[in-house]
């Protein structure tokens, strides 16, 4: 190995940013993992060992040049390794925190499968950034030359500020419509501050602010004006509105009060985070403190509800899945901290009844058992006969996914053509949908997936769309010529 400052992982064993312990954190919002210190994220980024096919690039869905930049950060070339980190996200200290590397490129780290340990990505890419906002390398949005076109973007969650970044870059004037009184999406009101904080989104968009990218926030496409109005407006029209429609299933009971829907719920805290006044807070609807709760479901969404229920002071916590912990789609490192934080699994189970007159009291459910793979290679689950049980619960809570909501009916665009599953279809080849100059990108083309995929559709489109409006605007000239 020479003086080489790489190849380190045999002598040097895989090390992660402290955690606080579960009784400080478990009462407040902040980031759970303290952040690296330099001489620490040298000293993990020299594990790399700079293998001929990365496979930790080819997992990661922005194609990211992991390897370059953990090479520049062991050799102490922070604001390099920014820069090459930042040439392919648009937002790289938000997929440091949030994006589940343990399946995505740590967990395909060739040093992974030798024994040693993968190499923290995830923790040196948050530290290159936030190192990179702290030093002030963080450049400004710089809008290309002017070309006299305007964009619509439907979306401000992570596809649609990447669009409308690249889209500016690029010298269109952009718009962007979003539903929340804050920008972000799922970003700013659906992950809690203890995974990602909300000055690390806030400063994101008000970079995209200072551009010169307009925001027009509270704004509802179908209330405030139709899908068409948009395309009258604006040379070209992005839908990237994520998927926000709760799935559910019918049982007994489901009506009663204190049955509520994740995302509810985690609006409702995340905007008490803000400072907001939350009415939903005050009145105890869609508060945990004080009470017995119950979370039905395994991804990433439960986890984010169990352990913000920890937080609200809950008298117990528990999360109920059908499948086991092996089968579960959330991440495994939010599982273990929402066990260091208090919250009990009862894995292998499903309700079948809320119970209660007029609030719910408890829930009646039943153990499972795991038969054969289904489409999704995951083992089916199938209910174990005569094996019902109760348990107590003031507050039950829904994380069972989400699905578009009703369009082309909520856009009052009836000539929106879309899936049989709900989501926009869209021509693979240009991201174009069925209508001339709308593109869609993101969870409404692909369904409810993670953010980096949300950065990789937002920047994929932004290409197509830059070719249709330089052909239209080709196009006009033309038609001015043989006027």
């Amino acid at each position: 190995m020479g003086d080489s400052p790489m190849l380190k992982f045999v002598g040097q064993a895989q090390d992660y940013p402290a955690k606080r312990t579960a009784q400080d954190r478990a009462d407040d919002f902040h980031e759970i993992n303290r952040s690296f210190l330099l001489e620490k994220a040298e000293e993990q980024a020299s594990r790399c060992s700079q293998c001929g096919v990365p496979y930790c690039s080819t997992h990661c869905p922005l194609h990211n040049h992991i390897p370059d930049w953990l090479k520049l950060t062991a050799e102490g070339r922070l604001r390099e390794a920014y820069e090459l980190s930042n040439s392919t996200s648009t937002m790289p200290e938000i997929c440091g925190r949030i994006c589940p590397q343990d399946r995505l490129c740590e967990g395909n780290c060739v040093i992974e499968f030798s024994g040693h340990g993968s190499v923290t990505i995830g923790s040196v890419e948050k530290f290159i950034t936030d190192t990179a906002w702290k030093e002030g390398w963080v450049e400004a949005l710089v809008p290309g030359k002017a070309t006299g076109q305007s964009v619509a973007v439907i979306g401000a969650g992570p596809a649609g500020l990447t669009a409308a970044e690249y889209l500016r870059v690029a010298g269109h004037e952009v718009h962007v419509y979003d539903r929340h009184d804050r920008a972000g999406g799922l970003l700013t009101y659906g992950i809690p501050g203890f995974k990602l904080e909300k000055e690390v989104v806030m400063r994101r968009v008000q970079r995209l602010k200072d551009g010169g990218i307009v925001f027009h926030e509270s704004f509802s496409v179908g209330r405030d004006a139709t899908l068409e109005d948009l395309r009258k407006k604006h040379d070209a029209v992005l839908i990237a509105t994520g998927v926000y429609k709760a799935r559910d299933v019918k049982m007994p009971g489901s009506t009663l009060g204190g049955v509520v829907k994740a995302l509810d719920y985690l609006i409702a805290s995340n905007k008490a985070s803000f400072g907001d006044v939350v009415p939903e807070h005050e009145d105890g609807s869609l508060m945990a403190k004080g009470k017995h709760v119950v979370v039905i479901g395994g991804g990433d969404t439960a986890m984010d509800c169990v352990r913000t229920a920890i937080r609200q002071g809950a008298k117990s916590v528990k999360c109920l899945y059908r499948r086991d912990r092996d089968n579960m789609p959330g991440s495994q490192r939010e599982v273990q901290n929402a066990e260091e934080e208090g919250v009990e699994f009862v894995w292998l189970s499903a309700p079948v009844a809320y119970e209660g007159e007029e609030s719910v009291t408890g829930v009646k459910a039943i153990h499972m058992r795991l038969g054969r793979p289904d489409a999704s290679g995951r083992r089916s689950p199938e209910p174990d006969p005569e094996s019902e049980f109760a348990m107590e619960a003031d507050l039950v809570i829904k994380a069972l996914g989400f699905e578009p909501e009703d369009l082309p009916k909520l856009f009052d665009a009836d000539e929106l053509s879309v899936t049989r599953w709900g989501t926009v279809r869209v021509d693979h080849r240009t991201m174009m949908t069925s209508l001339d100059g709308v593109f869609a990108a993101g969870d409404i083309v692909r369904g409810a997936s993670l953010v980096v995929w949300g950065i990789r559709d937002g920047r994929d489109v932004t290409g197509h769309m830059h070719r249709y409006l330089k052909a239209k605007a080709a196009a006009t000239v033309k038609e001015k010529e043989l006027a």
